[in-house]
């Protein structure tokens, strides 16, 4: 039940975080209030790194800072070292 969750919440949270990109991107063409890096970045650190990564690549947003380039993969890999660390060892009920 618990892994149920936590893999609904981590769709959720990468699903907003390409939303986040996309958005702030049309608001940085159109000149309009912008979402803070702040915010984008910690979408990506509460579990939203491969959405951030995947909307920094589809709508071309934030590929000139270095510290999304460098950052969103870390979190990415990192996220994804936890993942599978925690289906190999079977933590909250998923995996095999």
């Amino acid at each position: 039940m618990v892994g149920k969750i936590i893999f609904v919440y981590l769709i959720i949270v990468n699903l907003a975080a390409l939303f986040l990109y996309g958005l702030d991107k049309k608001r940085a063409r159109e000149h309009a209030w912008r979402i803070s890096e702040k915010a984008l970045l910690l979408v990506a650190v509460i579990g939203g790194a491969f959405g951030a990564l995947v909307g920094m690549y589809v709508f071309r947003h934030k590929t000139k800072h270095w510290y999304f380039r460098l950052g969103l993969p870390l979190l990415a890999a990192g996220w994804a070292v936890l993942i599978g660390v925690a289906v190999s060892h079977h933590w909250f009920g998923i995996g095999s």
